[in-house]
């Protein structure tokens, strides 16, 4: 619980900490500590935490926006990239890139798949959205690609409390 509201603190600061040097949106910087809670702690944990910190930031400080309904597909690309990495990860294998790139990938898609439905119910063009959303964060992925292995590899070099074994 301590490990996910600490993730969760740093979901919250960490986009305003980059729209504030003009980065934005487009490295997902909620989704990065989402995602990295993923492999530090059990499915339930990462699933919730990733599900609810796009809603309490929406509230709490108007970003994500609510309309368009971008918390609402934050929430739910974080909770499946969390579920994916999170069962993978603990599944035995212990790998981060096993674990990482479908979880990756499955979040990008259900992105997609969510902005396009969401696109189609406020009569927006859903190919142009969808296409639009996922081409914004690619950015992002390459910085989850990047970040997350050193990240768990750091920890596992020094022996964390947070990583039972090192990760490869």
């Amino acid at each position: 619980m301590v490990i996910s509201a600490a993730m969760a603190a740093l979901a919250l600061i960490l986009p305003v900490a980059f729209h504030a040097v003009g980065l934005g949106s487009k490295f997902l910087p909620m989704l990065l500590p989402l995602l990295l809670n993923a492999f530090l702690v059990g499915w339930r944990w990462a699933v919730g935490t990733a599900a609810a910190v796009p809603w309490i930031s929406a509230f709490a400080m108007g970003m994500p926006p609510l309309y368009p309904p971008v918390a609402a597909v934050i929430s739910v690309e974080g909770a499946v990239m969390a579920a994916v990495a999170a069962t993978i990860f603990r599944r035995g294998e212990r790998s981060v890139w096993v674990a990482l790139l479908p979880a990756v990938l499955a979040g990008r898609l259900v992105s997609l798949g969510f902005t396009f439905l969401l696109a189609r119910l406020f009569g927006l063009p859903p190919a142009l959205a969808s296409v639009a959303r996922l081409l914004e964060g690619l950015p992002g992925v390459a910085l989850q690609l990047a970040v997350i292995p050193l990240v768990l590899r750091a920890l596992a070099a020094r022996r964390s409390i947070l990583l039972d074994e090192a990760p490869e």
